[in-house]
């Protein structure tokens, strides 16, 4: 049962990436797609209707941890408090720039906002990224299940590590060109014109960029965690997923030659789960890994519920999980084609 409720936490761990990712990665490359105030009005119309609705799978997945794996959701929260709440007023900020950025009539509104809508989707993605990372390489858990991590000390593992470290920050980068292509990707997908062709040359450059931190990402990873990538290549799922992962990545600049702008994006959206699917998968039973001692380390065994609650939550998960996907599928079917420059955004 423990590792079912893994399972389904690492799935919404996944839709949450690739679906707030995208309106993510739509920040991220807003200044370079879009020159004009019609073409930025194009690109916020093709993320407004949507990106609060996305945000809701991380709530939920929130919500799933504190209630199959309270122990992990207690050391996490008190640990990770300080990125957490700059995490929180990034997405607030994030959100009031999609929903202010047009309601006043004036220049200088409209760049404040533009500013605030890239500012935050970087920062909050290079945090992300981070937060990924510090899941790899661990953090100092203690035999009472806390742990104390300062935001940064020297930008090393030695002698003490903190939340930013030269790891930490690659891997933050590296999802950060992991989204900007996402992002790219799905404009390709959602806009016609000019945004649309930028965009396309732009992910072309970008699925380089991501190359190159992937390689860099992976290099680094047996120094701070060595023996990470044995599990990867003695479990079955583990390899299929990266196996996977790879074919939509490589799969993306040959779709961008075709007719189709959606299967470019249905590529980033298999490669994006099939590598998160790869990481949870080689760390279980793993939910926070202690640098200070394996035993302390907390697992989806030593972590969760008791047995009962989980099979009495799996029976509401499964009610909840029904009507939050067919109400997605509603709202994207009604959201359905492209949006052209010249369609009044938020």
């Amino acid at each position: 049962m423990q590792a079912l409720w893994y399972s389904l936490l690492t799935v919404m761990l996944i839709v949450y990436v690739v679906l707030d990712g995208f309106d993510f990665g739509a920040g991220i490359v807003y200044g370079l797609v879009a020159k004009t105030d019609a073409e930025r009005r194009q690109v916020i119309s093709a993320v407004g209707p949507v990106w609060d609705g996305n945000e809701v799978w991380l709530l939920a997945a929130g919500g799933t941890l504190f209630f199959a794996f309270p122990r992990a959701y207690a050391a996490g929260f008190s640990g990770l408090y300080m990125p957490l709440i700059i995490l929180l007023w990034l997405l607030i900020l994030r959100g009031l720039s999609i929903e202010l950025r047009s309601h006043e009539p004036y220049k200088l509104w409209y760049e404040f906002w533009d500013w605030t809508f890239r500012f935050a989707s970087i920062l909050i993605v290079i945090i992300l990224g981070a937060a990924l990372g510090n899941l790899v390489r661990g953090v100092p858990l203690n035999a009472d299940g806390y742990f104390a991590i300062p935001l940064f000390t020297n930008m090393l593992i030695y002698p003490s590590i903190g939340i930013l470290d030269y790891y930490t920050v690659v891997a933050g980068l590296f999802a950060l060109a992991v989204l900007a292509l996402h992002g790219s990707l799905f404009l390709v997908w959602k806009t016609d014109g000019a945004v649309r062709e930028r965009s396309i040359k732009l992910a072309k450059r970008l699925w380089w960029i991501v190359i190159v931190f992937a390689v860099v990402t992976f290099a680094l990873t047996p120094t701070v965690q060595p023996g990470f990538f044995t599990p990867l290549f003695g479990r079955v799922w583990p390899l299929i997923t990266l196996l996977v992962s790879l074919v939509g990545f490589f799969y993306i600049p040959s779709s961008l030659r075709g007719g189709s702008d959606l299967r470019p994006f249905l590529g980033s959206v298999v490669f994006i789960a099939g590598m998160l699917a790869s990481v949870a998968g080689t760390l279980f039973p793993n939910l926070i890994v202690s640098t200070i001692s394996p035993e302390y380390s907390l697992t989806a065994y030593t972590a969760s519920a008791s047995m009962y609650g989980l099979q009495i939550g799996l029976v509401w998960w499964i009610i909840g999980m029904i009507l939050v996907v067919g109400y997605f599928t509603f709202v994207y079917r009604n959201l359905s084609g492209k949006i052209s420059a010249q369609t009044k955004g938020q």
